[in-house]
Protein backbone atom coordinates (compact mmCIF):
# COMPACT_ATOMS: atom_id res chain seq x y z
CA UNK A 1 0.00 0.00 0.00
CA UNK A 2 1.45 3.37 -1.05
CA UNK A 3 0.49 7.24 0.60
CA UNK A 4 -0.66 8.39 -2.22
CA UNK A 5 -1.27 12.39 -2.19
CA UNK A 6 -3.69 14.17 -4.20
CA UNK A 7 -3.70 17.59 -5.53
CA UNK A 8 -6.51 18.66 -7.17
CA UNK A 9 -9.10 21.05 -6.82
CA UNK A 10 -11.97 20.24 -8.05
CA UNK A 11 -14.03 18.02 -5.43
CA UNK A 12 -15.95 15.84 -7.92
CA UNK A 13 -12.88 14.70 -9.44
CA UNK A 14 -10.87 14.45 -6.26
CA UNK A 15 -13.71 12.32 -4.65
CA UNK A 16 -13.40 9.97 -7.88
CA UNK A 17 -9.46 9.72 -7.22
CA UNK A 18 -9.93 8.83 -3.75
CA UNK A 19 -12.52 6.04 -3.78
CA UNK A 20 -9.53 4.82 -6.84
CA UNK A 21 -7.08 4.86 -4.63
CA UNK A 22 -9.09 3.23 -2.12
CA UNK A 23 -10.10 0.88 -3.86
CA UNK A 24 -6.82 -0.05 -4.73
CA UNK A 25 -5.47 -0.78 -1.65
CA UNK A 26 -3.68 2.55 -1.56
CA UNK A 27 -3.91 5.21 0.94
CA UNK A 28 -5.02 8.82 -0.17
CA UNK A 29 -4.32 11.97 1.52
CA UNK A 30 -5.56 15.39 0.19
CA UNK A 31 -4.49 18.88 0.13
CA UNK A 32 -6.80 21.17 -0.71
CA UNK A 33 -5.54 24.61 -0.19
CA UNK A 34 -3.27 26.02 -2.38
CA UNK A 35 -1.46 28.44 -1.14
CA UNK A 36 1.93 26.88 0.56
CA UNK A 37 1.18 23.92 -1.12
CA UNK A 38 4.43 22.02 -1.03
CA UNK A 39 5.24 22.18 2.55
CA UNK A 40 2.10 20.46 2.75
CA UNK A 41 2.24 17.85 0.55
CA UNK A 42 6.07 17.21 2.38
CA UNK A 43 4.36 17.45 5.62
CA UNK A 44 2.16 14.78 4.85
CA UNK A 45 4.82 11.90 3.75
CA UNK A 46 3.55 10.63 1.12
CA UNK A 47 5.29 8.24 -1.43
CA UNK A 48 3.75 9.83 -4.29
CA UNK A 49 1.84 12.93 -5.39
CA UNK A 50 -1.26 13.18 -8.26
CA UNK A 51 -0.72 16.95 -9.11
CA UNK A 52 -3.27 18.43 -11.24
CA UNK A 53 -1.78 21.52 -13.22
CA UNK A 54 -4.86 24.22 -13.35
CA UNK A 55 -5.00 25.48 -9.27
CA UNK A 56 -6.05 28.03 -7.89
CA UNK A 57 -3.85 30.83 -7.11
CA UNK A 58 -1.01 29.13 -8.59
CA UNK A 59 0.23 26.66 -11.23
CA UNK A 60 0.63 23.24 -10.64
CA UNK A 61 4.33 23.25 -12.82
CA UNK A 62 5.28 25.80 -10.17
CA UNK A 63 3.92 22.82 -7.49
CA UNK A 64 6.17 20.34 -8.97
CA UNK A 65 9.15 22.23 -9.44
CA UNK A 66 8.95 23.73 -5.47
CA UNK A 67 8.22 19.54 -4.70
CA UNK A 68 11.40 18.92 -6.56
CA UNK A 69 13.38 21.74 -5.27
CA UNK A 70 13.14 20.28 -2.04
CA UNK A 71 12.58 16.20 -2.68
CA UNK A 72 13.20 12.84 -4.67
CA UNK A 73 9.10 12.09 -3.66
CA UNK A 74 7.61 10.67 -7.49
CA UNK A 75 5.01 13.54 -8.82
CA UNK A 76 2.54 12.36 -11.53
CA UNK A 77 0.55 14.99 -13.34
CA UNK A 78 -2.59 14.28 -13.98
CA UNK A 79 -4.45 17.25 -15.90
CA UNK A 80 -6.82 18.46 -18.81
CA UNK A 81 -3.87 20.70 -20.14
CA UNK A 82 -2.54 18.14 -22.52
CA UNK A 83 -0.74 19.87 -24.84
CA UNK A 84 2.25 19.20 -25.74
CA UNK A 85 4.44 22.15 -24.02
CA UNK A 86 2.72 21.38 -21.25
CA UNK A 87 3.76 17.91 -21.11
CA UNK A 88 7.64 19.34 -22.02
CA UNK A 89 7.27 21.64 -18.91
CA UNK A 90 6.15 19.50 -16.44
CA UNK A 91 8.90 16.74 -17.45
CA UNK A 92 11.26 19.08 -17.42
CA UNK A 93 10.27 20.34 -13.94
CA UNK A 94 10.84 17.31 -12.25
CA UNK A 95 6.82 15.42 -12.73
CA UNK A 96 7.95 11.72 -13.24
CA UNK A 97 4.98 11.13 -15.43
CA UNK A 98 2.08 12.63 -17.37
CA UNK A 99 -1.46 11.89 -17.98
CA UNK A 100 -4.13 13.94 -19.78
CA UNK A 101 -7.91 14.02 -18.43
CA UNK A 102 -10.03 12.23 -19.13
CA UNK A 103 -7.89 9.11 -17.68
CA UNK A 104 -8.86 5.70 -17.50
CA UNK A 105 -8.46 4.42 -14.22
CA UNK A 106 -7.16 1.09 -14.49
CA UNK A 107 -4.29 2.55 -16.79
CA UNK A 108 -3.63 5.28 -14.32
CA UNK A 109 -3.07 2.82 -11.40
CA UNK A 110 -0.47 1.26 -14.16
CA UNK A 111 1.22 4.53 -14.22
CA UNK A 112 1.16 4.56 -10.02
CA UNK A 113 2.11 1.01 -9.74
CA UNK A 114 5.31 1.78 -12.14
CA UNK A 115 6.31 4.80 -10.12
CA UNK A 116 6.45 3.28 -7.28
CA UNK A 117 7.97 0.35 -8.44
CA UNK A 118 10.82 2.74 -10.11
CA UNK A 119 11.05 4.06 -6.82
CA UNK A 120 12.20 1.26 -4.43
CA UNK A 121 13.99 -0.36 -6.91
CA UNK A 122 16.05 2.90 -7.11
CA UNK A 123 16.52 2.72 -3.32
CA UNK A 124 16.01 6.64 -2.93
CA UNK A 125 17.56 7.65 0.49
CA UNK A 126 15.21 10.28 1.38
CA UNK A 127 16.30 12.45 4.13
CA UNK A 128 15.44 15.82 6.58
CA UNK A 129 17.71 17.78 8.34
CA UNK A 130 17.32 19.90 10.55
CA UNK A 131 18.84 21.30 14.01
CA UNK A 132 21.64 18.60 14.31
CA UNK A 133 18.93 15.59 13.63
CA UNK A 134 19.10 13.91 9.98
CA UNK A 135 15.59 11.96 9.52
CA UNK A 136 16.08 8.78 7.21
CA UNK A 137 12.73 8.65 5.53
CA UNK A 138 13.52 5.59 3.72
CA UNK A 139 14.96 3.86 6.64
CA UNK A 140 12.75 5.42 9.54
CA UNK A 141 15.78 6.40 11.16
CA UNK A 142 16.78 9.67 13.30
CA UNK A 143 20.40 10.04 13.99
CA UNK A 144 22.75 12.77 15.65
CA UNK A 145 26.57 12.59 15.62
CA UNK A 146 27.33 9.20 15.39
CA UNK A 147 24.01 8.08 17.44
CA UNK A 148 20.80 6.54 15.69
CA UNK A 149 17.44 5.10 16.67
CA UNK A 150 14.36 4.19 14.66
CA UNK A 151 11.28 5.02 14.97
CA UNK A 152 7.68 3.62 14.86
CA UNK A 153 4.91 4.77 12.21
CA UNK A 154 3.67 7.73 14.10
CA UNK A 155 7.00 8.65 15.11
CA UNK A 156 8.21 9.35 11.71
CA UNK A 157 5.62 11.34 10.52
CA UNK A 158 5.55 13.43 13.44
CA UNK A 159 9.34 14.70 13.21
CA UNK A 160 8.98 14.91 9.83
CA UNK A 161 6.37 17.24 9.87
CA UNK A 162 7.67 19.20 12.82
CA UNK A 163 11.44 19.44 10.87
CA UNK A 164 10.16 20.38 7.32
CA UNK A 165 8.69 23.49 9.41
CA UNK A 166 11.84 24.15 10.49
CA UNK A 167 11.24 26.48 13.61
CA UNK A 168 7.79 27.26 12.84
CA UNK A 169 5.14 25.66 14.97
CA UNK A 170 2.64 23.01 14.08
CA UNK A 171 -0.88 22.96 15.70
CA UNK A 172 -2.01 19.55 17.06
CA UNK A 173 -5.18 19.84 15.08
CA UNK A 174 -2.63 19.28 11.96
CA UNK A 175 -0.48 17.18 13.55
CA UNK A 176 -3.67 15.10 14.32
CA UNK A 177 -4.99 15.36 10.42
CA UNK A 178 -1.64 13.81 9.52
CA UNK A 179 -1.67 11.44 11.87
CA UNK A 180 -5.02 10.02 11.35
CA UNK A 181 -6.24 11.87 8.22
CA UNK A 182 -9.17 13.62 11.04
CA UNK A 183 -9.03 15.35 14.43
CA UNK A 184 -12.69 15.06 14.94
CA UNK A 185 -12.56 11.08 16.97
CA UNK A 186 -9.32 11.39 17.78
CA UNK A 187 -8.99 11.61 21.74
CA UNK A 188 -6.62 14.79 22.52
CA UNK A 189 -4.62 12.87 24.86
CA UNK A 190 -3.65 10.62 22.14
CA UNK A 191 -1.19 12.65 20.57
CA UNK A 192 0.30 13.98 24.06
CA UNK A 193 1.12 10.01 24.28
CA UNK A 194 2.71 10.36 20.77
CA UNK A 195 4.71 13.28 21.28
CA UNK A 196 6.30 12.06 25.17
CA UNK A 197 7.27 8.47 23.44
CA UNK A 198 8.88 10.58 20.61
CA UNK A 199 10.70 12.81 22.91
CA UNK A 200 11.77 9.08 24.95
CA UNK A 201 12.97 7.83 21.59
CA UNK A 202 15.37 10.90 20.91
CA UNK A 203 16.07 11.09 24.62
CA UNK A 204 18.01 7.58 23.54
CA UNK A 205 20.54 9.31 20.92
CA UNK A 206 20.84 12.13 23.53
CA UNK A 207 18.72 14.59 22.06
CA UNK A 208 16.71 16.51 24.21
CA UNK A 209 14.73 19.58 24.36
CA UNK A 210 14.37 19.04 20.90
CA UNK A 211 10.46 19.10 20.49
CA UNK A 212 9.19 22.47 21.77
CA UNK A 213 5.76 23.18 23.39
CA UNK A 214 3.43 26.16 22.77
CA UNK A 215 1.09 26.01 24.89
CA UNK A 216 -2.10 26.66 23.19
CA UNK A 217 -0.35 26.26 20.00
CA UNK A 218 1.55 23.44 19.16
CA UNK A 219 4.62 21.94 18.67
CA UNK A 220 7.99 22.97 17.19
CA UNK A 221 11.89 22.02 16.73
Amino acid sequence: MARVCVIEDDAAVRGQLVELLRHAGHEPVCVERFSGVAADVLALSPDLVLLDLGLPGTDGQYVAREIRQRSTLPIMVLTSRASELDELMSLSLGADAFLAKPYNGQILLAHIDAILRRSLSAGQGRSVQWRGVTLDLSRSVASAGERSCELTKNELRILELLMRREGGIVSREELMEALWNSDAFVDDNTLTVNMNRLRQTLARIDVRDYVLTHRGQGYSV
